[in-house]
């Protein structure tokens, strides 16, 4: 599978849920492993952006180990148990959109300095559209705003616009693991 393909379908994985009894069958850490690993593949040296995003969606995997373990307690149990809960929900939900927004810019600078910008262009706008549409999602969703359905609807639609696009990206040349740029100055 190739590395951008990886990276998608953890994302897929991710921000998917099909839920059977309460529980999503479609494990989060199962997709940032397949985020971090399709990251580590395109990485051209341990500080450049892919190197960076890829230590995010290890934290990620990490974080969504402990999220779903924690999911499963009792929150009427304990006000302490419920109040912990949430403030990994929060930390989970801030970390992915933190993740996908260091993902994207390292797609977008690879994408760059193979030569298109118009597809930078359009990346670098839905990564703007998911995590401030994201961020405001998780604001209403913790109760700090009435924003209504629209919010969430053009969040799905922002999502789902740029795994499109990162699809169809996979087989570009430049986003391949065998690709290495022309010079230094690239990643840095």
């Amino acid at each position: 599978m190739r590395p951008v393909t990886k990276i998608t379908t953890g994302l897929v994985l991710v921000f998917g849920a099909f839920r059977l009894e309460g529980f999503d069958l479609l494990l989060d850490p199962v997709g940032w492993g397949l985020c971090a690993a399709g990251l580590l593949g395109l990485r051209y040296r341990d500080d450049d952006s892919f190197g960076r995003a890829a230590y995010c969606a290890a934290a990620m995997l990490c974080l969504s180990i402990v999220a779903t373990v924690t999911s499963t307690a009792d929150p009427g149990h304990l006000r302490t148990v419920s109040l912990i809960v949430q403030v990994i929900g929060l930390a989970a939900a801030a970390g992915s959109l933190v993740t996908v927004w260091l993902v994207t810019d390292a797609v977008i600078g690879r994408v760059h300095a193979g030569g298109d910008t118009s597809r930078a262009a359009l990346l670098d706008v839905l990564r703007w559209a998911v995590t401030g549409l994201g961020a405001l999602g998780t604001a209403a969703g913790y109760g700090y705003a009435d924003l209504g359905a629209v919010i969430s609807v053009a969040c799905f639609a922002a999502g789902v616009v740029l795994i499109a696009v990162l699809y169809r990206s996979a087989r570009l040349p430049y986003l391949s693991a065998e690709w290495e740029p022309v010079a230094d100055w690239c990643f840095s």
